[in-house]
Protein backbone atom coordinates (compact mmCIF):
# COMPACT_ATOMS: atom_id res chain seq x y z
CA UNK A 1 0.00 0.00 0.00
CA UNK A 2 1.22 3.59 -1.03
CA UNK A 3 0.13 6.67 0.14
CA UNK A 4 1.54 10.52 -0.42
CA UNK A 5 -2.41 11.93 0.66
CA UNK A 6 -3.18 14.41 3.55
CA UNK A 7 -5.04 12.70 5.65
CA UNK A 8 -5.49 15.50 8.55
CA UNK A 9 -3.19 18.40 9.65
CA UNK A 10 -4.26 19.01 13.11
CA UNK A 11 -3.11 17.03 15.87
CA UNK A 12 -6.10 17.20 17.81
CA UNK A 13 -8.08 14.72 15.38
CA UNK A 14 -5.82 12.27 16.17
CA UNK A 15 -7.03 9.19 18.60
CA UNK A 16 -3.96 10.67 21.30
CA UNK A 17 -5.20 10.53 24.96
CA UNK A 18 -5.64 13.69 26.59
CA UNK A 19 -1.98 14.23 28.39
CA UNK A 20 -0.19 13.84 24.75
CA UNK A 21 -2.09 16.42 23.53
CA UNK A 22 -2.18 18.73 26.03
CA UNK A 23 1.79 18.83 25.79
CA UNK A 24 1.75 18.33 21.69
CA UNK A 25 0.02 21.73 22.35
CA UNK A 26 2.59 22.87 24.68
CA UNK A 27 5.53 22.58 22.39
CA UNK A 28 3.69 24.48 20.20
CA UNK A 29 2.93 21.00 17.79
CA UNK A 30 -0.35 22.15 16.30
CA UNK A 31 0.14 21.32 12.83
CA UNK A 32 1.49 18.02 11.27
CA UNK A 33 4.34 18.10 8.72
CA UNK A 34 4.10 16.26 5.86
CA UNK A 35 5.72 13.04 6.87
CA UNK A 36 3.57 13.25 10.43
CA UNK A 37 -0.10 13.37 8.88
CA UNK A 38 1.01 10.85 6.26
CA UNK A 39 2.48 8.39 8.59
CA UNK A 40 0.73 8.98 11.50
CA UNK A 41 -2.93 7.62 11.31
CA UNK A 42 -0.82 4.32 9.94
CA UNK A 43 1.21 4.02 13.18
CA UNK A 44 -1.36 4.66 15.83
CA UNK A 45 -3.74 1.95 13.96
CA UNK A 46 -0.84 -0.29 14.58
CA UNK A 47 0.71 -0.86 10.61
CA UNK A 48 4.49 -1.53 9.94
CA UNK A 49 5.37 1.65 7.85
CA UNK A 50 8.46 2.26 5.66
CA UNK A 51 8.69 5.92 5.51
CA UNK A 52 10.88 8.23 2.87
CA UNK A 53 11.32 11.63 4.28
CA UNK A 54 14.07 13.92 4.03
CA UNK A 55 16.62 15.30 7.26
CA UNK A 56 14.18 17.94 9.48
CA UNK A 57 10.89 16.68 8.35
CA UNK A 58 9.56 15.57 11.91
CA UNK A 59 9.61 11.72 11.36
CA UNK A 60 11.37 12.05 15.22
CA UNK A 61 8.00 13.14 16.30
CA UNK A 62 6.15 10.76 14.05
CA UNK A 63 7.05 7.58 15.32
CA UNK A 64 8.15 9.41 18.93
CA UNK A 65 4.35 9.80 19.60
CA UNK A 66 3.46 6.26 18.04
CA UNK A 67 5.61 4.24 20.61
CA UNK A 68 4.05 6.41 23.53
CA UNK A 69 0.54 6.25 22.55
CA UNK A 70 1.22 2.52 22.90
CA UNK A 71 2.87 2.66 25.88
CA UNK A 72 1.91 0.93 29.21
CA UNK A 73 3.84 2.90 31.97
CA UNK A 74 2.87 0.52 34.64
CA UNK A 75 4.48 -2.52 32.73
CA UNK A 76 8.10 -1.90 33.69
CA UNK A 77 9.74 -3.88 30.59
CA UNK A 78 11.51 -2.99 27.50
CA UNK A 79 8.52 -2.30 25.04
CA UNK A 80 9.67 -0.16 22.50
CA UNK A 81 13.46 0.13 20.98
CA UNK A 82 14.89 2.74 18.46
CA UNK A 83 17.76 1.58 16.65
CA UNK A 84 20.24 4.98 15.82
CA UNK A 85 23.37 4.90 13.08
CA UNK A 86 24.83 7.52 15.09
CA UNK A 87 25.13 8.82 18.82
CA UNK A 88 24.39 12.43 18.39
CA UNK A 89 21.38 10.78 16.91
CA UNK A 90 20.30 8.44 19.47
CA UNK A 91 20.93 11.53 21.98
CA UNK A 92 19.27 13.79 19.74
CA UNK A 93 15.64 11.24 19.57
CA UNK A 94 16.16 10.37 23.32
CA UNK A 95 15.68 14.17 24.16
CA UNK A 96 12.62 14.66 21.49
CA UNK A 97 10.83 11.55 23.22
CA UNK A 98 11.85 12.98 26.41
CA UNK A 99 10.12 15.85 25.80
CA UNK A 100 7.05 13.95 23.65
CA UNK A 101 6.52 12.37 27.14
CA UNK A 102 6.66 15.08 29.97
CA UNK A 103 3.43 14.70 30.89
CA UNK A 104 3.05 10.56 31.05
CA UNK A 105 4.49 9.81 34.46
CA UNK A 106 7.13 7.84 35.45
CA UNK A 107 8.30 7.36 31.67
CA UNK A 108 12.22 5.54 31.61
CA UNK A 109 13.69 6.25 28.82
CA UNK A 110 17.33 4.47 28.25
CA UNK A 111 19.93 5.99 25.95
CA UNK A 112 22.49 2.82 25.00
CA UNK A 113 25.27 4.01 22.35
CA UNK A 114 29.06 2.84 22.14
CA UNK A 115 31.57 4.50 22.73
CA UNK A 116 30.69 5.63 26.46
CA UNK A 117 31.52 3.15 29.58
CA UNK A 118 29.12 0.07 30.05
CA UNK A 119 29.03 0.05 34.17
CA UNK A 120 26.56 3.32 34.25
CA UNK A 121 24.57 1.39 31.63
CA UNK A 122 24.22 -1.61 33.23
CA UNK A 123 23.39 0.27 36.81
CA UNK A 124 20.80 2.28 34.50
CA UNK A 125 19.28 -1.23 33.65
CA UNK A 126 18.86 -2.76 36.83
CA UNK A 127 15.51 -1.19 36.78
CA UNK A 128 14.07 -1.76 33.02
CA UNK A 129 13.21 1.05 30.91
CA UNK A 130 10.26 1.60 29.10
CA UNK A 131 11.76 2.98 26.00
CA UNK A 132 15.24 2.26 24.88
CA UNK A 133 17.20 3.91 22.07
CA UNK A 134 20.72 3.22 20.76
CA UNK A 135 23.02 2.38 17.94
CA UNK A 136 22.96 -1.51 16.84
CA UNK A 137 26.98 -2.62 18.47
CA UNK A 138 26.00 -1.64 21.68
CA UNK A 139 22.64 -2.60 21.96
CA UNK A 140 24.10 -6.13 20.23
CA UNK A 141 26.05 -6.13 23.39
CA UNK A 142 23.78 -5.72 25.85
CA UNK A 143 20.97 -8.10 24.61
CA UNK A 144 24.51 -11.09 24.82
CA UNK A 145 25.32 -9.98 27.90
CA UNK A 146 21.44 -10.16 29.22
CA UNK A 147 21.16 -6.40 30.74
CA UNK A 148 18.37 -5.87 28.32
CA UNK A 149 15.58 -8.04 27.14
CA UNK A 150 13.51 -7.71 23.96
CA UNK A 151 10.64 -10.20 24.89
CA UNK A 152 7.93 -7.61 26.08
CA UNK A 153 9.22 -5.52 22.95
CA UNK A 154 5.84 -3.74 20.94
CA UNK A 155 7.27 -1.29 18.37
CA UNK A 156 11.12 -1.60 16.62
CA UNK A 157 12.35 1.80 15.08
CA UNK A 158 15.18 1.85 12.67
CA UNK A 159 15.48 5.75 11.82
CA UNK A 160 18.06 6.74 8.83
CA UNK A 161 18.02 3.14 8.26
CA UNK A 162 19.74 3.98 4.95
CA UNK A 163 22.57 5.67 7.00
CA UNK A 164 23.05 2.38 9.34
CA UNK A 165 22.97 0.35 6.02
CA UNK A 166 25.98 2.51 4.55
CA UNK A 167 28.08 2.13 7.87
CA UNK A 168 27.71 -1.47 7.14
CA UNK A 169 25.39 -2.24 10.80
CA UNK A 170 23.46 -4.29 8.53
CA UNK A 171 24.43 -7.80 10.38
CA UNK A 172 24.03 -6.19 13.69
CA UNK A 173 20.55 -4.98 13.00
CA UNK A 174 19.46 -8.26 12.20
CA UNK A 175 21.33 -10.40 14.80
CA UNK A 176 19.15 -7.32 17.21
CA UNK A 177 16.02 -8.37 15.26
CA UNK A 178 16.58 -11.91 15.71
CA UNK A 179 16.30 -11.38 19.51
CA UNK A 180 13.20 -9.45 19.10
CA UNK A 181 9.63 -10.93 19.33
CA UNK A 182 8.20 -11.91 15.57
CA UNK A 183 4.83 -9.98 16.97
CA UNK A 184 5.56 -6.35 16.89
CA UNK A 185 5.34 -3.08 14.80
CA UNK A 186 8.13 -2.13 12.66
CA UNK A 187 8.59 1.59 11.81
CA UNK A 188 11.50 2.39 9.04
CA UNK A 189 12.92 5.47 8.81
CA UNK A 190 14.96 6.17 5.88
CA UNK A 191 16.43 9.58 3.51
CA UNK A 192 16.79 7.01 0.69
CA UNK A 193 14.72 4.06 -1.14
CA UNK A 194 17.72 1.80 -2.10
CA UNK A 195 17.20 -1.47 -3.39
CA UNK A 196 18.98 -2.62 -0.42
CA UNK A 197 16.25 -1.11 1.64
CA UNK A 198 13.52 -2.65 0.21
CA UNK A 199 14.86 -6.05 0.90
CA UNK A 200 15.49 -5.18 4.57
CA UNK A 201 11.88 -4.34 4.37
CA UNK A 202 10.37 -7.41 2.99
CA UNK A 203 12.79 -9.37 5.29
CA UNK A 204 11.74 -7.59 8.88
CA UNK A 205 8.11 -6.13 8.07
CA UNK A 206 4.92 -7.52 7.47
CA UNK A 207 2.84 -5.41 4.71
CA UNK A 208 4.05 -1.97 5.11
CA UNK A 209 2.37 1.21 4.60
CA UNK A 210 4.86 2.66 2.38
CA UNK A 211 5.16 6.84 2.18
CA UNK A 212 7.61 9.30 0.20
CA UNK A 213 8.21 12.66 1.06
CA UNK A 214 9.77 15.20 -1.27
CA UNK A 215 13.41 14.35 -0.87
CA UNK A 216 14.13 17.57 -2.27
CA UNK A 217 14.41 21.21 -0.69
CA UNK A 218 11.59 24.51 -1.30
CA UNK A 219 13.18 26.78 -3.14
CA UNK A 220 11.01 29.42 -1.85
CA UNK A 221 12.90 28.62 1.86
CA UNK A 222 16.17 27.49 0.92
CA UNK A 223 18.52 29.85 -1.29
CA UNK A 224 21.21 27.14 -2.87
CA UNK A 225 24.39 29.25 -4.22
CA UNK A 226 27.61 27.94 -5.62
CA UNK A 227 31.05 29.70 -5.56
CA UNK A 228 33.71 29.01 -7.93
CA UNK A 229 36.91 29.01 -6.74
CA UNK A 230 40.87 27.82 -6.61
CA UNK A 231 41.39 25.38 -4.59
CA UNK A 232 44.51 27.56 -2.57
CA UNK A 233 41.94 30.51 -2.06
CA UNK A 234 39.71 27.81 -0.40
CA UNK A 235 39.79 29.03 3.43
CA UNK A 236 40.07 32.73 2.02
CA UNK A 237 36.92 32.55 0.16
CA UNK A 238 34.98 31.13 3.53
CA UNK A 239 36.19 34.03 5.39
CA UNK A 240 34.96 36.31 2.94
CA UNK A 241 31.56 34.21 2.59
CA UNK A 242 31.20 34.81 6.60
CA UNK A 243 32.28 38.85 6.30
CA UNK A 244 29.69 39.26 3.15
CA UNK A 245 27.29 36.75 4.29
CA UNK A 246 27.31 36.90 8.24
CA UNK A 247 24.92 34.56 9.30
CA UNK A 248 25.05 33.98 12.96
CA UNK A 249 25.13 30.32 13.36
CA UNK A 250 26.37 27.84 10.68
CA UNK A 251 27.46 24.63 10.08
CA UNK A 252 31.04 24.43 7.87
CA UNK A 253 31.18 21.03 6.05
CA UNK A 254 34.30 19.17 5.26
CA UNK A 255 35.14 15.35 3.92
CA UNK A 256 37.97 15.18 6.30
CA UNK A 257 38.51 15.08 10.32
CA UNK A 258 42.12 16.63 10.50
CA UNK A 259 40.52 19.27 8.35
CA UNK A 260 37.91 20.67 10.73
CA UNK A 261 40.47 21.25 13.69
CA UNK A 262 42.81 22.63 11.25
CA UNK A 263 39.72 24.77 9.81
CA UNK A 264 38.84 25.86 13.24
CA UNK A 265 41.72 26.91 14.47
CA UNK A 266 42.03 28.89 10.88
CA UNK A 267 39.12 30.65 11.52
CA UNK A 268 39.65 31.43 15.22
CA UNK A 269 42.50 33.46 14.25
CA UNK A 270 40.97 35.44 12.35
CA UNK A 271 38.63 36.13 14.59
CA UNK A 272 35.65 33.91 13.94
CA UNK A 273 34.54 31.72 16.89
CA UNK A 274 34.34 28.25 15.76
CA UNK A 275 34.16 24.59 17.28
CA UNK A 276 35.02 21.08 15.12
CA UNK A 277 33.21 18.25 15.40
CA UNK A 278 33.98 14.64 14.01
CA UNK A 279 34.51 10.91 14.45
CA UNK A 280 37.62 11.37 16.65
CA UNK A 281 36.15 13.54 19.59
CA UNK A 282 35.57 11.75 22.83
CA UNK A 283 31.56 11.55 23.40
CA UNK A 284 32.00 14.19 26.13
CA UNK A 285 33.77 16.25 24.05
CA UNK A 286 31.36 15.57 21.60
CA UNK A 287 28.32 16.39 24.07
CA UNK A 288 30.12 19.72 24.99
CA UNK A 289 30.85 21.06 21.34
CA UNK A 290 27.07 20.42 19.94
CA UNK A 291 25.97 22.10 23.22
CA UNK A 292 28.00 24.94 22.73
CA UNK A 293 27.29 25.26 19.23
CA UNK A 294 22.87 24.80 19.73
CA UNK A 295 22.74 27.07 22.70
CA UNK A 296 24.66 29.87 20.63
CA UNK A 297 27.35 29.91 22.49
CA UNK A 298 29.67 29.58 19.14
CA UNK A 299 29.06 30.79 16.20
CA UNK A 300 30.37 28.24 13.43
CA UNK A 301 30.83 24.37 13.64
CA UNK A 302 32.79 22.90 11.63
CA UNK A 303 31.98 19.20 10.84
CA UNK A 304 32.55 16.48 8.69
CA UNK A 305 29.15 14.12 7.85
CA UNK A 306 29.28 12.56 11.20
CA UNK A 307 27.17 16.01 11.62
CA UNK A 308 24.91 16.05 8.58
CA UNK A 309 21.97 14.02 10.03
CA UNK A 310 20.20 14.18 13.46
CA UNK A 311 21.26 17.69 14.09
CA UNK A 312 19.00 19.70 16.50
CA UNK A 313 19.92 22.97 15.79
CA UNK A 314 17.05 25.54 16.06
CA UNK A 315 17.41 28.64 13.56
CA UNK A 316 20.38 27.45 11.71
CA UNK A 317 21.13 30.42 9.23
CA UNK A 318 23.45 28.92 7.09
CA UNK A 319 25.20 25.38 6.06
CA UNK A 320 28.82 25.92 4.13
CA UNK A 321 30.15 23.22 1.84
CA UNK A 322 33.88 23.84 2.15
CA UNK A 323 33.96 21.00 0.22
CA UNK A 324 31.24 19.26 -2.17
CA UNK A 325 30.78 15.54 -0.98
CA UNK A 326 31.12 13.47 -3.41
CA UNK A 327 27.49 12.08 -3.40
CA UNK A 328 25.27 14.17 -4.55
CA UNK A 329 22.54 12.90 -1.97
CA UNK A 330 24.58 13.29 0.91
CA UNK A 331 24.65 17.34 -0.27
CA UNK A 332 20.94 17.31 0.12
CA UNK A 333 21.32 16.04 3.59
CA UNK A 334 24.12 18.62 4.14
CA UNK A 335 21.94 21.45 3.35
CA UNK A 336 18.90 20.20 4.66
CA UNK A 337 20.13 21.62 8.01
CA UNK A 338 18.81 24.97 7.33
CA UNK A 339 15.20 26.19 5.65
CA UNK A 340 13.93 24.02 7.96
CA UNK A 341 10.36 23.81 9.72
CA UNK A 342 9.38 27.04 6.85
CA UNK A 343 12.49 29.16 8.27
CA UNK A 344 14.78 30.61 5.35
CA UNK A 345 17.70 29.32 4.85
CA UNK A 346 21.09 29.88 3.11
CA UNK A 347 23.14 26.98 1.45
CA UNK A 348 26.65 27.96 0.32
CA UNK A 349 29.09 25.71 -1.71
CA UNK A 350 32.58 26.06 -2.90
CA UNK A 351 33.79 23.82 -5.74
CA UNK A 352 36.89 24.01 -8.40
CA UNK A 353 36.89 23.82 -11.87
CA UNK A 354 37.43 19.91 -11.75
CA UNK A 355 34.38 19.46 -9.68
CA UNK A 356 31.89 19.95 -12.48
CA UNK A 357 30.80 16.84 -12.68
CA UNK A 358 29.40 17.37 -9.09
CA UNK A 359 27.62 20.23 -9.90
CA UNK A 360 26.05 18.03 -13.02
CA UNK A 361 25.66 15.63 -10.48
CA UNK A 362 23.83 17.81 -7.58
CA UNK A 363 21.79 19.17 -10.75
CA UNK A 364 20.39 15.97 -11.71
CA UNK A 365 19.40 14.60 -8.53
CA UNK A 366 17.75 17.72 -7.37
CA UNK A 367 16.06 18.22 -11.11
CA UNK A 368 16.92 21.31 -11.22
CA UNK A 369 19.67 23.84 -12.40
CA UNK A 370 22.24 25.78 -9.60
CA UNK A 371 22.91 29.29 -9.22
CA UNK A 372 26.55 30.10 -9.54
CA UNK A 373 27.92 33.62 -8.50
CA UNK A 374 31.11 35.14 -8.77
CA UNK A 375 33.17 35.37 -6.00
CA UNK A 376 34.08 39.05 -7.26
CA UNK A 377 30.51 40.14 -5.75
CA UNK A 378 31.25 39.53 -2.15
CA UNK A 379 31.31 42.39 -0.27
CA UNK A 380 34.91 42.02 2.31
CA UNK A 381 33.63 44.25 5.40
CA UNK A 382 36.97 44.99 7.21
CA UNK A 383 37.60 44.26 10.81
CA UNK A 384 34.19 42.26 10.63
CA UNK A 385 34.04 39.88 13.73
CA UNK A 386 31.46 37.17 14.62
CA UNK A 387 31.02 36.80 17.96
CA UNK A 388 28.22 34.74 19.41
CA UNK A 389 26.07 36.01 21.43
CA UNK A 390 25.94 33.42 24.62
CA UNK A 391 28.65 31.34 26.84
CA UNK A 392 28.65 28.05 28.43
CA UNK A 393 28.97 27.92 32.09
CA UNK A 394 29.76 24.31 32.55
CA UNK A 395 28.66 22.47 36.56
CA UNK A 396 29.82 19.52 37.78
CA UNK A 397 26.48 18.10 38.75
CA UNK A 398 23.83 16.24 36.00
CA UNK A 399 20.85 14.04 36.39
CA UNK A 400 22.58 11.43 38.62
CA UNK A 401 22.93 14.17 41.50
CA UNK A 402 18.94 14.91 41.06
CA UNK A 403 19.74 18.63 39.17
CA UNK A 404 16.99 19.91 37.40
CA UNK A 405 17.22 23.29 35.01
CA UNK A 406 14.85 24.80 38.19
CA UNK A 407 17.23 24.58 40.76
CA UNK A 408 19.92 26.15 38.23
CA UNK A 409 17.66 29.10 36.88
CA UNK A 410 16.68 29.29 40.95
CA UNK A 411 20.09 29.40 41.43
CA UNK A 412 21.14 32.13 39.02
CA UNK A 413 18.45 34.58 39.63
CA UNK A 414 18.44 34.35 43.25
CA UNK A 415 19.99 37.28 43.98
CA UNK A 416 17.92 38.93 41.85
CA UNK A 417 20.77 40.33 40.03
CA UNK A 418 20.51 38.49 36.83
CA UNK A 419 16.98 38.18 35.54
CA UNK A 420 15.18 34.62 33.65
CA UNK A 421 15.46 36.69 30.07
CA UNK A 422 18.98 36.43 30.46
CA UNK A 423 19.80 32.72 30.95
CA UNK A 424 19.88 30.95 27.37
CA UNK A 425 19.62 26.88 27.29
CA UNK A 426 20.16 24.56 29.96
CA UNK A 427 20.79 21.33 29.03
CA UNK A 428 21.62 18.45 31.34
CA UNK A 429 23.94 14.91 31.08
CA UNK A 430 24.47 12.41 33.56
CA UNK A 431 27.40 14.32 35.44
CA UNK A 432 27.66 17.92 33.87
CA UNK A 433 25.01 20.65 33.45
CA UNK A 434 25.67 23.37 30.73
CA UNK A 435 24.34 26.22 31.23
CA UNK A 436 24.11 29.52 28.45
CA UNK A 437 24.04 32.65 29.76
CA UNK A 438 24.38 36.01 27.99
CA UNK A 439 27.92 37.17 27.18
CA UNK A 440 27.71 40.46 28.71
CA UNK A 441 26.58 38.47 32.23
CA UNK A 442 29.00 35.81 31.78
CA UNK A 443 31.05 36.52 34.84
CA UNK A 444 28.54 37.55 37.08
CA UNK A 445 26.68 34.25 36.66
CA UNK A 446 30.02 32.34 37.28
CA UNK A 447 30.63 34.69 40.53
CA UNK A 448 26.90 34.31 42.03
CA UNK A 449 27.02 30.32 41.33
CA UNK A 450 30.56 29.85 42.67
CA UNK A 451 29.51 32.12 45.85
CA UNK A 452 26.71 30.58 46.16
CA UNK A 453 24.69 26.58 46.26
CA UNK A 454 22.78 24.34 44.08
CA UNK A 455 20.29 22.46 45.79
CA UNK A 456 22.26 23.42 49.26
CA UNK A 457 25.57 22.00 47.52
CA UNK A 458 28.46 23.29 45.80
CA UNK A 459 30.19 22.51 42.61
CA UNK A 460 32.95 22.48 40.51
CA UNK A 461 32.37 25.40 37.59
CA UNK A 462 34.23 26.32 34.26
CA UNK A 463 33.16 28.93 32.06
CA UNK A 464 33.95 27.79 28.38
CA UNK A 465 34.80 30.88 26.12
Amino acid sequence: MTTNNVITTDFSRLPLSTELLANLDSLDYKVMTPIQENSLPAILNGKDVLAQAKTGSGKTAAFGIGILHKLDVKTYQTQSLVLCPTRELADQVSKEIRRLARTISNTKIVTLCGGTPMHPQLVSLEHKPHIVVGTPGRILKHLKKGSLNLDSLTVLVLDEADRMLDMGFYDDIMRVINLAPAKRQTLLFSATFSDEMKIVSNSIQKDPTNISIEATHDNLTLQQVFYKIKNATRTNTLISLLKHYHPESSIVFCNRKQQCKELADDLERNGFHALALHGDLEQKERNQVLTRFSNKSSSILVATDVAARGLDVKDLQAVINYELSPDPEIHIHRIGRTGRAGNEGLAISMFTSNELFRIEAIEDYQNNSVTIENISSLKDRDNFKLVPPMVTLSISAGRKNKVRPGDILGALTATTELSGKQIGKIDLFDTLTYVAVERAIADKALKILSQGKIKGRKYRLQILY
